[in-house]
């Protein structure tokens, strides 16, 4: 700065032939930079220092430090990149925590049941217990449990790996719908549960993959059930839909809060009063997702939750 200002006082003085430029117009110049610089130099500071900030947060989220958070401040672009550090720091501790609370649901939905059969197996060899059809039933019972959870696993890193193969065909959904919900007949009365199916004969066939779409409406029904208290109705429906058709699971049920309604289809998320380990919902959505479709949670505390899985015609 000083040697530009040197500069332009000399320049001056050269145009003007040194006539009529006094010292206290030179003076002026000098201060004039100065001010110039000093501001320069205090923006210079006042952005560095969040850069810095960032800096030294990145290299403890390095660290393993997740979750770590910066303050928005210094200049526009700036608390951009620092808004955006922070989301993605809460969005790794959330993932981590998720990660972490997985593997504690799987080892104990994984326990249960491999306790049962070892133990029942143990009893069958130690002459405990007989091999008859109740024990052996009791073991292809809780066999099949790992079985599910197993595929639940599989088909939730297949759609999050974009792995997620199809075979799709020409599908009658209200038909695929009816088979579906005869099989949670039994089920159904044995809880005192009222299930419904609502689905005409005339509504034109989807491209779909009637095995996964059986999970879809397999899975919403299940859930459907386990919060609907005795006394309660479940009510299945496909009708037109404006693109498509609209599959809709409705229950009686506890309802949900808002905030577990936004949580809803967050993998490995369930309520403080939900069983299992938090994947039907994710595995609902992804597979809608696979069809080209999309999933809606409608639900209030105390007055039911209805599940709606838009799946659209072929283009």
């Amino acid at each position: 700065m000083v040697v530009l200002s040197s500069t332009l006082v000399w320049a001056l003085q050269s145009i003007s032939g040194g006539k009529g430029f006094s010292l206290v117009i030179a003076v002026a110049i000098l201060v004039g930079f100065a001010l110039l610089a000093r501001r320069v130099v205090r923006y210079i500071r006042h952005a560095a220092a969040p850069m810095g900030e960032l800096i030294e947060a990145s290299a403890r989220v390095e660290a393993g430090q997740l979750g770590t958070q910066v303050s928005e401040q210094g200049p526009r672009e700036t608390r951009t990149l620092a808004r955006a550090f922070n989301a993605m720091s809460r969005r790794l501790s959330e993932t981590e925590n998720a990660r972490r609370q997985l593997l504690a649901d799987v080892s104990h939905e994984l326990r249960t049941p491999l306790t049962v059969i070892q133990g029942n197996v143990e009893g069958m060899l130690d002459g405990l217990y007989p091999a008859d059809r109740t024990h052996l039933e009791r073991l292809l019972a809780e066999t099949n449990q790992l079985e599910r959870l197993i595929e639940d696993l599989r088909t939730l890193s297949l759609a999050e790996a974009g792995a997620m193969a199809l075979a799709l065909q020409p599908t009658d959904l209200g038909a695929l719908a009816v088979d579906v919900v005869a099989g949670f007949e039994s089920q159904a009365d044995g809880a005192e549960i009222r299930l419904l199916v609502d689905a005409p004969t005339n509504l034109p066939e989807l491209e779909l993959d009637p095995l996964r779409v059986r999970q879809v409406i397999g899975n919403l029904v299940s859930n459907a059930l386990r919060h609907t208290p005795r006394g309660g109705r479940v009510a299945v429906s496909v009708t037109n839909a404006e693109g498509g058709q609209l599959l809709t699971v409705l229950d009686t049920g506890t309802g949900m809060e808002p905030a577990d309604v936004s949580r809803a289809f967050d993998r490995f998320w369930r309520s403080a009063d939900s069983p299992g380990a938090g994947l039907g919902l994710a595995i609902v959505r992804d597979l809608v997702a696979a069809h080209g479709g999309e999933v809606e949670i409608r639900s209030v505390p105390g007055g039911g939750t209805t599940a709606l899985c838009h799946f659209p015609h072929p283009a």
